[in-house]
This record gives C-alpha cells, structure tokens and sequence, in this order.
C-alpha cells in the first residue's frame, strides 16, 4: 500500500511494510552533483508537482565496495542523483513529534552505501524512532581539496541532509528539535567533524560516533599535499576542469592510484587521504583537537565507543617482511613503542599485534581521548566498547556490532559474521541503550556518564555489563 507525503520540494510516495510502518527511499535532498554542479556546494533540488516514487532505494555514491574492510552487505545502485536520503518512520503523522536518528554510513570516505539491509530503520520504528539514511559524496568528489571547488563537499553533504531533516521531518511524523546524529567508521568520524562544524550547529541535539575514524594529520597542509600527489602520480591536475568529465570508471583508478603505499607519501595521513579536513572555513579547526582542547560539541550530548579488535584481523607481513618498529614508523608512530607493543598484546600472536597496534591508534586512543577531554570538562559523555567475540573470527571486529545495535539480527550476510546464534540479550540491550539515547539524550539508568572521577564504561558482551576504568592500558600505551 502506497503513502504520500508532501515535502518542501514536492510530494513524495512510499510504501506501507508488513508492520504498519513506513518507508520512502531515494528523496533527493539536493540535485544530482553533475556537470557544473559535481564539484560544487549541494544545491536544493528543483520543485516538483507529481508524487515521487519513493519506494526504491536512489543511486549511491558507492561505485565499487570497499571489501577489504567491511563485511556489511552495500549495494551499488547506478545513477545520477546520489544526494538522496532514506526515512523510514512509524507513521506519517505531523503531530506525532517522534525523536529521530539520522545516520552516515561508513566506508573510509570512499565507498559504502545508505541502501545497506543493515541500515533498515524497522526495529526503530517498533521502538518510536524515525531513522533516515543519508547518501553523500565520496573519495575524490567529496574530499580531494581542488584550488577552483569548495573544501569539504562530502560535509557540505552531510549539512545539506541534516538541514532538510530540519524542514521536512515533521511531514513524516519527527521533531526536528529531537534529532541524534549518528554513524559507523567514517560515519562516526563524521559525527565528531559535524561538531566542529559551525554550520551544523543547532541541526541536531545529541551524536552517536561508532568507531569513529578521523584523519591524522588533519588540516590544509595534507589535503593539498594529497592532491599534488594525485597529480605527481597521474598527471593529471588536481582541478575541476581536469576531473569534472571523466568515468566513474577514471575517477576509481584515479583514487587506487592515490592511495597506493610509496615513499612520496610523507605528510598524508597513513590511512584517509580523502577525508575530511580542517579548510579553516567550513572546519576551522582539526575535528580532534576541537573536539580534545576546544569547545566543540561542549552542549551536545556524546556517546561514543570502538569495538576491541577493530582491524586487528589485518595482519603484519611475513616473516620476511619490515619488523614492527618500521610498521609503526610507517603508521605516523613512534618505532620505540614496538616492545611496549609486544608485550600488550603478544600474548594474543605475533600476527595480531600490528593489528591491535592498528585498532589502538586509529580508533580506541583517539575515541578514549576525546572521551577522557570531554569527562574533564564536565561534558555529558558515554564510553562503550564492543568486546562480543565472533565465533566466526574469534574477534570483536570492525562493523560486528551493527546489526545488535539496530537489531538486525536476521538481515542479509549476519550469521556469515556473527555466527548462527548471536546472542539475542546482547543485541536487546545495545539495541535499547541506542533508542534511550536518541529519544531521552542518555541511554539509561544502567550506564551511567563517563566521567574524570569514575570513567564507566559500557562493556557490550554477551552479558552487557559496566568497568570502571577498562581502557587504563590502551590510555597508558598511547595517550601518555
């Protein structure tokens, strides 16, 4: 059964699902970043009359998944129009006022995908949540800094989405005082950037960052010395001229060229060279240091958390290959710290500890430090990490938590990951805390606040349970 909505641009028709909810996918939130417009600002999407099919998911950004890191299914969809948006709502009711998740899907920068059966928002329905999932730029067309084209047009993106959430949301039964911004890896690592983002202020009330990856180094100097590597290595000109007509096809070989391993990498971050940056404009300030010695985000509720063996299933080279203080070298680290690496983590393997030391730094010592910042000024935080080990892999891996925080259990490619019985109570609590945080800006009676006297910290195993302090290691190898 079909549902119409009528929103700022034009009426929109959905479908009604088996449970009574609602569903409208594909909603442009911004024309289709072509021609002139593929490197430019988002720009509102021209009206329209007649009802829109929003029963289908739109075109994505995603051209190619980013396998080698996630295990979350992402569809490809082609087409122009990749600035769309998912709501998915319990009914379409204006006077309803229902709190609301707006969620960025991860994958690096460069790929993944809002049209992911994981990203599907009927368990927040049940609950009394509206979810909407947000497509945005990707790799070269949403970071690469150009001298002609505005900085940051994956951000500008995200703004753009947030800011029709606020003009439309009511149409489809939500409040748009009572929005959380939410999102996994590169998604949880926009989360922090839109904390620093001046313009994103007053679009959204609480944030939600799930391993939340922000580059390092972080500012004008690496984005551009990104774009002179793209040249130096291709020859072509980091300018929309030289790139506004090429293939996606181009664009992708282009991207694999940029980040292949080289000497002539030194002053690009190890790993998001097409990321968000700190342009001094839209992003004055690197998302990290606001969010660790500034003001960002200080009135904006945060919960936060990593799982505990993020990458650690990427394994050091072989016997023959660098020994760890090169590695680490090759990470931005320092090489003193490999025997202080080693003993944390040797007890696990020889070949985990380069992936531990990988975890730690790109996702457990920076969340933790935002974290410890925000404690020590008095900022309502929440700490988590996801410890549930996989009978698959024997690890709490990267994305592994996904599919019990939106209760998806059942979703296409999870028993591939998570075993044939994922533990129901776990998948219930986390799926909970995350419909308490969103509705009433704290995740509940059971988890208190992360604070600099008692640093509690959600542990999401098996049997959920709270730590005082669990992170003391990863502060003591990292931070300190």
């Amino acid at each position: 059964m079909s549902t119409t909505v009528t929103t700022a641009r034009g009426p929109v028709r959905g479908e009604r699902r088996a449970d009574g909810s609602l569903r409208f996918l594909g909603i442009p939130y911004a024309q289709p970043p072509v021609g002139d417009l593929r490197f430019a600002a988002p720009v509102p999407p021209e009206p329209w009359v007649e009802p829109l099919d929003a029963t289908a998911y739109g075109p994505t950004a995603q051209r190619r998944p980013f396998a080698e890191v996630t295990t979350i299914p992402e569809p490809s969809v082609p087409g122009a129009g990749v600035l769309n948006l998912n709501v998915f709502t319990p009914r379409a009711d204006p006077s309803a006022a229902l709190p609301v998740l707006v969620w960025i899907h991860g994958g690096g920068y460069v790929a993944g995908s809002a049209a992911s059966p994981w990203y599907d928002g009927a368990a927040f329905n049940r609950d009394g949540v509206i979810l909407v999932s947000v497509g945005y730029r990707l790799g070269i067309e949403g970071f690469l800094h150009l001298e002609d084209a505005p900085d940051n047009r994956g951000v500008r993106d995200w703004i753009a989405a947030l800011e029709w959430v606020r003009d439309n949301i009511a149409a489809f039964g939500g409040d748009p005082a009572k929005v959380t911004v939410a999102g996994q890896s590169a998604g949880g690592g926009a989360v922090q950037t839109l904390l620093a983002v001046p313009a994103a202020k007053g679009l959204f009330r609480g944030a939600l960052s799930v391993s939340g990856a922000v580059p390092q180094p972080d500012g004008p100097q690496a984005a551009r010395a990104a774009a002179r590597l793209l040249t130096s290595r291709t020859g072509v000109p980091a300018t929309v001229a030289a790139l506004r007509d090429l293939s996606d096809d181009e664009i992708l070989d282009l991207q694999d060229r940029l980040a292949a391993p080289g000497p002539d990498r030194e002053g690009l971050p190890p790993m998001l060279a097409l990321a968000p940056f700190a342009d001094g404009e839209l992003i004055p300030r690197p998302a990290l240091e606001a969010l660790t010695t500034g003001e960002a985000g200080a009135d904006v509720p945060l919960m936060l958390g990593f799982t505990e063996h993020e990458f650690t299933m990427f394994p050091a080279p072989g016997p023959d290959g660098p020994p760890l203080p090169v590695l680490l070298g090759g990470l931005g680290l320092d090489p003193a710290r490999a025997d202080a690496v080693t003993r944390a983590y040797g007890a696990d393997g020889p070949e985990r500890v380069f992936g531990q030391a990988l975890t730690d730094t790109t996702f457990r010592a920076p969340n933790l430090a935002v974290a410890d910042a925000r404690a020590a000024r008095e900022r309502p935080t929440w700490l988590y990490e996801f410890t549930w080990r996989s009978p698959v892999t024997g690890l709490a891996f990267h994305c592994l938590d996904l599919p019990f925080a939106f209760d998806l259990l059942d979703a296409e490619g999870v028993r591939a990951v998570a075993g044939d019985t994922p533990p129901r109570e776990l998948a219930d609590a986390l799926h909970r805390a995350w419909v308490a945080f969103v509705t009433h800006q704290d995740p509940g009676p059971d988890w208190p606040r992360y604070t600099a006297e008692g640093r509690v910290t959600k542990i999401w195993d098996e049997r959920p349970r709270t730590a005082e302090d669990p992170l003391s290691p990863v502060r003591a190898l990292w931070l300190t």
